[in-house]
């Protein structure tokens, strides 16, 4: 895992070795002091020597002018490395998810995913600066107290370094502890933000439920249980913390007194002496220092290893050698496909159908028949369990994602719109289109004359999720998004099931307009949207059960389709 950390440190390598010089420079600043000190009183002070004295106390003050400098260099431009390096995992782990199929977000929430990628991040950051940098500090300061303390007096010396291993083995100890405890409070934040994503998302339907109490209090559940967890961290801390502090304070007193024994039988003089209670004090900071990371290690590791994990996902898989869809007529092939979600519950079966180029076919049938999964195999958001599903006769696994998805349109009942503005939102249909095509495309979806009345126009911010506009109107966008991308085959799945009968009349006939001369799957419930289809297929959890027209299917007395529409207009 550490190599994979280290990688990051590459792209700044220049910048990261030079905030580490910049730490050992300081270090060894911080052990001039006590060896001036020790001179002083050993023999400018006694000796009168003042103008020696006034020299190495203006060195003293230089060195202390360069420290003050290094540590601006080490607090700027350390930072500036761990905030690089976090940048560069954040775009890759994000690059990555782009990648991965939509059986991963599926399983995952999106407040837990954006958990890892923001609070993960974040400790990651803290641990690729301070991290190297505290612990090059601590072995220079370590080092270099143990020699110099060594010159001083080695017996001393020996009896105060006896107690490392010590707080070498509490450490140890309390290491898998820390990182069990670390793991556990990462897991429950990810919940906490999960369920907020989830309740902030759904405030308006808890609010016409009057269920803001409800929501509270399952808000409070997880987030006492984050409190639990970092509780039981806290603790394993406390431990730590305590029991190294005490062997800390434990070698203050052993120094005094053995060295007060010492000087007792003339073995150091105060000189010395003074000297060597300073280097201990410089000898305590860095394993206060060493102390310290290993909260710091526990929590950035913890934050790296569930970033391994979502790299460690597996993403959607190209076959090797995956050719290019050109040139799409929109002829498609369903042969024996069957689809098993989660390994468990099938879908669908041995299913078959064909599909002629510029044909329309609607899709009804039962909820749970399978009608959207369906049509999520063609731009293959899922991939079959077993069957092929072609276009133009090439099996869609055996080309490319960008340039199977580029030929494939979709409208959905729930439209997505991103935060941004209108322009914006039609322009995702082509990112290099004009502004001219971007209006030519709203005019086609009949929603031009509506955001020409709008005081910014195509500048409008639409709100998180187009929260601002109707549900026709977020349609009407969708739809020109799809002018805007043109592909050779669509893809409506309860397109219009959502809105009023007016609206969804007026935005029937955009949409007539968008499937002119294009291959077209409509999933859909309200079955007089779907009478003038070229073909209309009967899907159920036994697979394609019924297929005709609109005229042909209602013949069949006892059929599905004549049920289904018997259900639908009786009451009219």
């Amino acid at each position: 895992m550490w190599k994979k950390l280290i990688a990051y440190y590459k792209p700044h390598r220049l910048l990261f070795a030079l905030d580490m010089a910049a730490a050992f420079i300081v270090a060894v600043c911080d052990l001039f002091y006590p060896v001036i000190t020790r001179g002083m009183i050993n023999d400018y002070i006694p000796n009168r020597q003042m103008r020696t004295m006034l020299l190495w106390a203006g060195i003293l003050i230089a060195l202390y002018i360069v420290k003050a400098l290094l540590s601006y260099f080490m607090q700027y431009y350390g930072h500036l490395v761990g905030v690089r390096m976090q940048a560069h995992m954040r775009r890759d782990v994000f690059t990555h998810l782009q990648k991965l199929p939509f059986q991963y977000f599926d399983g995952n929430k999106t407040g837990t995913i954006m958990s890892r990628i923001v609070g993960d991040l974040m400790d990651i950051s803290e641990l690729a600066h301070h991290g190297p940098e505290d612990l090059f500090i601590s072995l220079v300061l370590l080092i270099g107290s143990f020699v110099i303390l060594c010159s001083i007096n080695v017996w001393l010396t020996l009896i105060i370094f006896c107690f490392i291993p010590v707080l070498v083995w509490i450490a140890a100890r309390k290491r898998v502890k820390l990182d069990q405890a670390f793991t556990d409070s990462r897991v429950k934040i990810g919940e906490v933000n999960a369920d907020l994503e989830n309740s902030i998302a759904g405030i308006r339907v808890s609010k016409a439920f009057g269920s803001g109490e409800h929501e509270t209090e399952k808000f409070q559940r997880g987030n006492m249980a984050f409190v639990e967890s970092r509780a039981r961290a806290y603790q394993v801390m406390a431990e730590f913390f305590s029991s190294t502090g005490f062997i800390q304070d434990l070698l203050n007193a052993i120094t005094i007194v053995a060295g007060g024994v010492f000087w007792y039988y003339g073995k150091i003089d105060v000189g010395d002496f003074t000297a060597y209670l300073l280097f201990i004090g410089i000898f305590l900071n860095p394993i206060k220092k060493l102390v310290s990371f290993v909260e710091m290690y526990q929590s950035g590791m913890t934050g790296f290893k569930r970033f391994l994990e979502i790299m460690a996902a597996e993403p959607e898989q190209e076959a090797p050698g995956a050719a290019v869809l050109g040139q799409v007529k929109g002829e498609i092939d369903f042969k024996d496909v069957t689809f098993v979600y989660d390994e468990s519950k099938t879908v669908l079966s041995h299913v078959d159908l064909h599909i002629g180029a510029g044909r329309t076919v609607a899709l009804v049938g039962p909820s749970g028949g399978g009608k959207t999964t369906l049509c999520h195999l063609l731009p293959r958001f899922y991939d079959v369990a077993g069957g092929v599903v072609s276009i133009d006769g090439q099996d869609v696994t055996r080309v490319t994602y960008e340039s199977l998805r580029r030929n494939i349109g979709i409208v959905q009942q729930e439209v997505f719109l991103f935060t941004g503005t209108i322009r914006e939102n039609i322009a995702y249909g082509n990112l290099e289109a004009s502004d001219e095509q971007i209006v030519e495309a709203a005019k086609k979806a009949r929603i031009h004359d509506y955001v020409m009345t709008l005081p910014e126009g195509y500048d409008t911010y639409v709100g998180e999720r187009g929260m601002k506009l109707s549900g026709g109107q977020k349609q009407r966008i969708a739809i020109a998004r799809l002018f805007l991308k043109n592909p050779p085959i669509l893809i409506l799945d309860e397109a219009t099931s959502a809105l009023d009968n007016v609206t969804e009349l007026q935005i029937q006939q955009s949409l007539d307009e968008l499937c002119h001369g294009r291959t077209t799957l409509v999933v859909a419930h309200r079955l007089s949207t779907i009478k003038n289809a070229d073909e209309i297929v009967v899907l159920t959890d036994h697979g394609v059960e019924e297929r005709g027209t609109h005229a042909q299917l209602l013949e069949k007395k006892d059929g599905i389709y004549r049920e289904l529409y018997d259900v639908q207009f009786k009451a009219l």
